[in-house]
């Protein structure tokens, strides 16, 4: 992660903590849920991007022997704690919101509308600082929470309009429900793809078999076997196979591994494990270890 990523998560934590600290004044002011659900928000917002911050510090450092893949993972971990914190304050949300369903008590839209217009406003700034596009999953969840809670502060706004000019204070919870949704759909996405790399599952849009049945198009290649793709970290795949050839020269068969290569970065695979083998006995196509060290295959391909 760059430079200039760091400086957009400090510039948004600032900006995140004085929109946190003016809702919740407003939120108690009002008597709001939907503003107080907000402010929940962006709470979750400032350790969201607070984390994100020491993660990006952490995962410029290079590898070393103690995280030989590097610390791209750090960032990772980041993400995942962010989504889970983003699913706990939804459920708050949804506690609190049914409690007012019963009972719906007096609100000042005048108050509730200054603060939610001044939030909305905040996070726009935050939304513009950290842009739309992102390779890194950490940056991501952090946008999806700022994200999250533009969408609340525009919630909020329409929630005080309606009570302004017609008293329906049932309008409050409603919209803190709905708020709730939107905070826990982020949430949500987020950890699935947090967990997919924790997992080592294969990354969406790559298939084992389909990888392999390109690569077994390159002459002199009897089998493949022992195949593994997973994630090193957000954006970055990785391959690892055997590879069964007829008996050859070194130099051949290293020729042979270029190709492999060449062609798995056409696919967007850079981080490539080869093992050549030699007329050897074949194994299953996909293989795993278990606790006591053992290897077990499937089905040969």
């Amino acid at each position: 992660m760059d430079q200039s990523s760091t400086k957009k998560l400090s510039w948004s934590l600032a900006v995140t903590l004085v929109i946190f600290a003016g809702e919740v004044i407003g939120g108690i002011l009002s008597n709001s849920l939907a503003l107080l659900s907000d402010a929940g928000h962006v709470l979750t917002d400032a350790f969201a991007l607070g984390l994100s911050l020491v993660a990006a510090m952490v995962m410029r450092r290079p590898s070393d022997y103690k995280a030989t893949y590097g610390y791209q993972r750090i960032g990772i971990l980041a993400a995942l704690i962010n989504g889970v914190s983003l699913v706990v304050i939804a459920l708050f949300i949804f506690a609190e919101g049914y409690k007012r369903l019963q009972s719906p008590p007096e609100i000042h839209s005048g108050v509730m509308l200054t603060v939610a217009v001044a939030g909305l406003i905040g996070n726009l700034i935050m939304a513009w600082i950290l842009g739309h596009k992102h390779d890194d999953l950490n940056i991501k969840s952090a946008w999806l929470h700022v994200l999250g809670d533009t969408v609340s502060s525009v919630g909020v706004i329409i929630a005080g309009l309606v009570i302004r000019y017609t008293g329906w204070l049932i309008v409050d919870p409603i919209v803190s429900g709905l708020v709730g949704i939107i905070i826990i759909i982020g949430g949500a996405r987020v950890i699935r793809e947090t967990l997919t790399i924790f997992l080592e599952l294969s990354p969406t849009g790559f298939h084992a078999e389909e990888i392999s049945e390109e690569i077994a198009k390159i002459p002199g290649i009897k089998n493949i076997h022992d195949v593994h793709v997973w994630s090193i970290g957000h954006g970055i795949p990785a391959f690892s196979a055997h590879v069964q050839m007829h008996d050859q020269k070194i130099s051949e068969a290293d020729t042979t591994r270029e190709e492999i290569e060449h062609r798995l970065s056409h696919l967007g695979i850079r981080h490539s494990v080869i093992q050549i083998e030699c007329d050897c006995e074949s194994s299953g196509f996909y293989c795993r270890i278990d606790s006591e060290g053992t290897k077990s295959c499937g089905h040969d391909h």
